[in-house]
């Protein structure tokens, strides 16, 4: 489970280099928000750069428009709690991951349908 998340995780901070549709930019103080979409006009990422690096929360969703990951970067770091979640017909559950210094530190995983808990 704990590569899967590190997938994710990579994929995630990724996405926003591979995309075809273009983003908006807008200035925002100091940062800019950025909002990046799919080719059917949904909404995929959106955050914010300061300094031409990654800053503040930056929220991922799936081409339904569902939220399915959120986190922080602080000058370009992955920092603090993200949460990753899935929804599918059976089961939702959220994903749970803390990062210092870049690193994945912990991994929490937590499932709506039994409403338990589990490290991995």
């Amino acid at each position: 489970m704990k590569k899967l998340v590190i997938l994710v995780a990579v994929l995630f901070s990724g996405v926003i280099f591979a995309q075809d549709a273009k983003p908006v930019l807008e200035p925002f103080g100091k940062k800019i928000k950025a909002t990046y979409f799919y080719d059917n006009g949904q909404v995929q990422q959106e955050g914010y750069f300061e300094n031409g690096k990654l800053e503040g929360i930056w929220v991922s969703y799936n081409e339904s428009g569902d939220k399915i990951a959120s986190g922080e970067y602080v000058a370009g770091i992955k920092t603090g709690k993200w949460f990753f979640w899935s929804i599918d017909a059976q089961k939702s559950s959220l994903c749970e991951v803390d990062f210092s210094n870049n690193q994945i530190a912990k991994v929490k995983n937590w499932r709506q349908d039994a409403f338990a808990t589990s490290n991995e």
